[in-house]
């Protein structure tokens, strides 16, 4: 999608939805919202979409969708529109200009780049670079295997085409994207140790697979959404991919 799409009316109302859900997003604390079924499961301690390292910091549901804009409006449009709707929240709920909460306006905008291209140079110099900063720090060449992690999402764009376009594929390389960009840094500003870090193995699998999750049942909504509104507009002012439309057939 070019620019000039974004600056017209409907593009506009595009971001504006976008950054209503942003902003809704950021709001609701996924440790809060999971913690009656992780009590129920007797796993109250598992440390699931904590940021480890840390105080008062956490992910919020914004992970389950926050990519996806990439899709919509082409990567170089969705990485502006979630930087847009990313600065926008960071103001509106007055939180402190700090580096912790500065790097994490960062790792949703390579998500997003991920997620809108097919093979780009950056998709896979993002983790590969990632892996190095992390094994550079002191701490992270200590296990200097936690950074293999990272290797899923160059993995997941080697594949053939039919397997590498699947939503959910491009879900899982544009969460672990995510992650290497936060993770690499996360030495460098936070309390880590070599063995918090053995300790979030198993705790970023499953988080990554949840978000994964998230990412593609959003992206499948609002997808069939979109397709709704354009085909009452014929506005097309968004990409609709037509494999991932719900009720076809349906007015």
């Amino acid at each position: 999608m070019k620019l000039s799409k974004l600056i017209s009316r409907k593009g506009i109302m595009f971001l504006l939805i976008f950054s209503i859900l942003v902003f809704v997003g950021e709001k609701i604390n996924l440790p809060k919202l999971i913690w009656p079924l992780l009590s129920y499961l007797g796993i109250e301690n598992f440390p699931l979409f904590q940021l480890v390292g840390a105080n008062n910091q956490s992910f919020t549901l914004f992970q389950f969708f926050g990519p996806i804009a990439g899709a919509f409006l082409g990567p170089v449009v969705g990485v502006l529109s979630v930087l847009i709707a990313e600065i926008a929240n960071f103001f509106v709920l007055g939180k402190e200009l700090t580096l912790i909460n500065f790097i994490r306006l960062l790792p949703m905008l390579f998500a997003a780049w991920y997620f809108g291209t097919k093979r780009d140079k950056l998709s896979f110099l993002t983790p590969i670079i990632a892996m190095i900063l992390f094994i550079v720090h002191p701490v992270g060449r200590q296990v200097w295997y936690f950074s293999l992690l990272w290797t899923i999402p160059i993995s997941v764009k080697l594949l053939p085409k039919k397997y590498s376009e699947k939503v959910f594929l491009k879900s899982i390389g544009a969460t672990f994207t995510a992650h290497a960009v936060g993770g690499s840094t996360w030495n460098y500003v936070a309390q880590m140790t070599p063995e918090l870090w053995i300790g979030l193995i198993p705790v970023i699998v499953i988080e990554r697979l949840l978000f994964a999750l998230g990412i593609s049942l959003s992206f499948v909504i609002l997808n069939t959404a979109l397709d709704k509104v354009d085909s009452k507009t014929k506005a097309e002012y968004v990409n609709v991919d037509k494999r991932y439309v719900l009720f076809k057939g349906v007015t």
